[in-house]
């Protein structure tokens, strides 16, 4: 029965083309874009409650749960970068998440703008 599980997700991850590994709840793990947000939302509060600091390792997803980790991986250089879902977003129905300024930057360049990445929940 578990190989038959097993062999079942197989075939649904290949059918997603790579888009990711879902667990009936959400997304685990997959591949897309990610941009950051940064000065002119540092000090707001978030979806969470709690205030942004572009400082922060943090980012927004839309439906992952709040206090998600997730191993950010830029897809151009192998970088990575663990960060907390503490948002909501981003709105831009092509990226996957809005990273903080200083988690963005620490595995891209930030006058990009937008990086192609690979995502892992850890948590």
């Amino acid at each position: 029965m578990k190989s038959v599980l097993t062999f079942l997700l197989l075939i649904g991850f290949i059918g997603l083309g790579g888009a990711g590994l879902y667990n009936g709840a959400t997304w685990l793990s997959g591949s897309g874009k990610a941009s950051f947000y940064g000065d002119k939302f540092h000090g707001k509060k978030t979806a969470s409650g709690e205030t942004y600091d572009m400082h922060d390792m943090t980012a927004a997803h839309k439906t992952l749960p709040f206090g998600t980790k997730v191993k950010i991986t830029n897809a151009n250089n192998g970088k990575s970068v663990v960060v907390e879902v503490n948002d909501r977003g981003p709105f831009v129905k092509s990226r996957q998440f809005d990273l903080s300024k200083a988690a963005f930057s620490e595995i891209g360049n930030i006058d990009k703008g937008v990086m192609p990445i690979d995502y892992e929940v850890v948590n």
